[in-house]
């Protein structure tokens, strides 16, 4: 049996060794919460589906450690470009200057190398999964759940679990279990397929072909591979050759020069459906990933979302497994997420039908339209921050959930309910961004407070809160010094952080461990963080 470092009886069972059910038990790991990892196959998965990596999940990856590992993994993406019949439309460069971001491109890194980085990880915690370990049944109660599972071997085994989460793919066992109905529709049927390929494009750009032969897509691979896919012809007779000729003749009448398509190594012939739950959470079991929403892989949100879903039940679950709040805690999981993933099942069908799209009035009407895109800079932005803002994640915010206090006060700085990390790489030529940011990767909440020599109430609830809550909660002060050893001081000589974060002295931001903002306000004292603290449901009172 794997299970984290640490002696105790494993408190979380993971069911799923996909992307999101490593990211959930790494999440959990890592701040020492005991688990189990099984998953049905024999072994890791050989081939990819998910291939794309959008910026906000790059910021997750950041937070964990892992980015530089996933980095060295996969290509950056970098514009959008869109061929029809021989011609170059446009060619959309991706512009992130409204949505700052240290990742201002999509990583396109296959799944099993995202796994392998997750894997690794989670290896150096003690953690393993337990591949041909099938879950077979679950039978619930207030206090827990009992698992019936099955092993290769021939062996079954009743296992007691306190909590229970199903990653485990859109034919989950667990859903199924929970009777969580999933729903929506279906959409059409699109042929994927890797393969080799050699032509002029270059490796930075994701791109929209469009042909009398009709509608393909093309996304560059690691090692001169790409990910091509078809919304039309979609038959496979089971000969990679042929189908590699058939992508080969249509690329190459769509993009206007000779393209070279190899033997595919991995070929798909994927029905898209637009469905979803409409709760994640039964008592002491939840859902995530797949085994949640279900949906078109037209813009690659399907494991961005289940990773961002793992990383927001992760905190919570642990919150209440160490005894810091109580259950209900979980319900904002559901709260906060099933909108997400409604609003993901909406623009995957606008995704989807874009790509489709295939008549004689489009033929005409696409080159006019992206010429007056290409030409005139308002509406460039416009459309690629209504493009990018939902893709990328980078906009997402729980500003009118139950875990954020409203703001009205304005000003400048992240508004309660969005992400803290509106950072870009120039920003890091100093020392608080830097020092903030290794904040950020260590597990838990962070209370941020600007300096206030002059206002002894601001240090006493800094010394308050770490009293009453630093099993939970980091307190940094953030200072006009040049540099700092100590742990809990942001040096922010140049006023960087404070500028970004719109901290006057005295001023204070409560900042959960996903990085989201739950509250902020002018002049920190105990009173103040009591009232932001009563969101959160304390097994003791705040």
């Amino acid at each position: 049996m794997a299970v984290t470092r640490a002696t105790r009886t494993p408190q979380v069972l993971v069911a799923g060794a996909g992307p999101v059910g490593l990211a959930l038990a790494f999440e959990l790991a890592r701040r020492g919460v005991p688990l189990r990892l099984i998953d049905a196959k024999d072994g890791p998965a050989t081939t990819s589906r998910a291939i794309a990596t959008h910026p906000r999940t790059l910021e997750v990856y950041d937070q964990m450690g892992l980015v530089g590992e996933m980095l060295e993994r996969g290509r950056e993406i970098r514009a959008f470009t869109l061929f029809q019949d021989g011609r170059r439309l446009a060619r959309l460069d991706a512009d992130y200057s409204t949505m700052p971001t240290r990742f201002p491109f999509t990583l396109a890194i296959e799944q099993t190398a995202t796994e392998d980085v997750f894997r690794t990880a989670l290896a150096g915690l003690g953690v393993v999964p337990e591949w041909g370990t099938r879950l077979e049944r679950i039978a619930r109660d207030d206090d827990g759940v009992t698992v019936e599972l099955s092993h290769t071997d021939g062996r079954n085994e009743t296992v007691r679990t306190p909590w229970l989460v199903g990653c485990d793919g859109g034919h989950s066992v667990v859903r199924r279990s929970l009777e969580l109905p999933l729903i929506g529709e279906e959409n059409q049927t699109w042929l994927l397929a890797d393969a080799p390929m050699k032509s002029e494009l270059p490796p930075n750009s994701i791109y929209w072909v469009r042909s009398r032969g009709g509608t393909l897509m093309a996304v560059p691979l690691a090692d001169d591979r790409w990910r091509l896919l078809d919304t039309v012809e979609t038959g496979y007779d089971g000969d990679p050759d042929r189908l590699a000729a058939r992508f080969e003749r249509k690329l190459s009448q769509g993009i206007g020069h000779q393209v070279r398509v190899g033997t595919p190594t991995w070929v798909s012939v994927f029905t898209a459906q637009q469905r979803m739950v409409p709760r994640m959470r039964v008592g002491r079991c939840v859902v995530a990933g797949d085994a949640a929403h279900v949906h078109s892989p037209a813009s690659g949100q399907g494991m961005n979302t289940g990773i961002q879903e793992a990383v927001n039940v992760a905190w919570k679950l642990a919150m209440v497994i160490d005894g810091h709040a109580r259950e209900e805690l979980l319900d904002t999981y559901t709260s906060e997420r099933v909108p997400v993933g409604e609003a993901l099942l909406e623009s995957t069908r606008k995704a989807t039908q874009m790509i489709e799209l295939r008549s004689r009035f489009t033929d005409l009407v696409l080159p006019v339209v992206f010429g007056v895109v290409s030409r005139v800079a308002p509406i460039r932005k416009r459309m690629q921050r209504e493009m990018l803002g939902g893709m990328s994640g980078l906009l997402l915010s729980y500003a009118d959930r139950a875990l954020t206090v409203p703001d009205g006060a304005g000003g400048a700085g992240p508004r309660p309910g969005t992400r803290l990390t509106e950072v870009t790489d120039a920003d890091l030529t100093g020392t608080g961004w830097p020092a903030l940011l290794a904040a950020l990767r260590r597990p838990g909440w962070l209370l941020l407070s600007a300096a206030a020599p002059d206002d002894p109430a601001v240090e006493e609830a800094g010394r308050r809160a770490r009293a009453e809550h630093g099993a939970w909660l980091s307190v940094l002060s953030v200072t006009r010094a040049t540099s700092a050893t100590d742990p809990e001081v942001i040096p922010d000589g140049d006023g960087r952080v404070a500028d970004r974060l719109g901290l006057a002295p005295g001023g204070w931001l409560l900042v959960r461990p996903d990085g989201y903002l739950l509250a902020r306000g002018p002049a920190l004292s105990t009173a103040a963080l009591s009232a932001a603290l009563k969101r959160l449901p304390l097994a003791l009172p705040a």
